[in-house]
């Protein structure tokens, strides 16, 4: 079942058409969480995000869009599509409505929730080989809409093809400096002599929740020196570690760019933090 403006409808209903903003120009914003026992993780900062990022995009925001409302209307999505377990994965999508061309005839919204099951209720290390490589065909831009989760994600899907035929778990994108930005489905952090760093969202970086939610936690470790700085493709194969992160899988250690292996000690010892922060959400 999927809910679409509060009307549940069954998967393969044709509900929307040609006429769809997001299908015609990408005019969409989306959301994914991970939600444990009725509770959705980081859910203040997943709202959050996604009022600003509608402020941006000019749409206009329901009154009824309060966290309360959204968060009954995803578990009753959940509830209608009786799944057996207590961890779902959730996507929160929102789109201008139907009409015009580039000008839209209206900035009102409609939404659609989907939930699918998870098999862990919190996040995991998989330590099983995870390479990734550069993807140099596309770059991101160095502006705000990069930081934005909108479906304008073409570079991510085409770069994921590149992936998949070149037998890569994943790929960093770069942006028009040539600096890392981010993996094609998450941000990234390095780790290199007990200091820990990720590219500023200035690069063009997606606004990540599991990453301000690590920019929190490593602020507060006196173990670790951590700053947001620009990362360069030649730093890759000197670091100690990479790790990647998003609010599905939490933490990903990378276990090979090119010739490097990665270890993944401070990878582990993150993610048993962010799991204790995540239990108090």
């Amino acid at each position: 079942m999927v809910n679409y403006n509060g009307d549940l409808l069954g998967k393969n209903t044709n509900f929307l058409n040609h006429d769809n903003r997001g299908l015609r120009y990408g005019d969409a914003l989306f959301e994914t969480m991970r939600m444990v026992g009725g509770k959705l993780f980081f859910w203040e900062d997943h709202y959050l995000r996604l009022m600003a990022s509608m402020r941006i995009l000019r749409m206009e925001i329901p009154m009824r869009f309060t966290m309360e409302f959204l968060e009954e209307e995803i578990k009753k999505t959940i509830v209608a599509n009786e799944q057996i377990g207590e961890q779902f994965r959730v996507r929160l999508s929102v789109h201008r409505n139907d009409g015009g061309l580039y000008t839209p005839l209206t900035n009102d919204i409609s939404y659609i929730i989907e939930v699918a099951p998870l098999k862990e209720a919190f996040y995991v290390v998989d330590e099983s080989p995870y390479e990734v490589e550069l993807f140099k065909d596309f770059y991101v831009n160095r502006d705000m809409l990069s930081t934005l989760k909108t479906n304008n994600k073409i570079i991510n899907v085409v770069g994921s093809i590149f992936a998949e035929e070149n037998g890569y778990q994943n790929c960093l994108l770069l942006n028009n400096d040539k600096q890392i930005v981010e993996a094609l489905n998450a941000n990234i952090f390095l780790v290199k002599d007990g200091k820990v760093k990720t590219p500023p969202l200035e690069d063009g970086c997606l606004n990540g929740i599991v990453r301000k939610k690590m920019i929190e936690i490593l602020s507060k470790l006196e173990n670790f020196d951590f700053e947001e700085a620009s990362i360069s493709p030649f730093e890759l194969q000197k670091a100690d570690e990479l790790f990647i992160t998003n609010s599905v899988v939490g933490i990903r250690p990378i276990t090979k760019y090119r010739k490097k292996e990665f270890g993944n000690k401070v990878a582990k010892e993150l993610l048993g933090k962010l799991n204790a922060v995540a239990r108090l959400t």
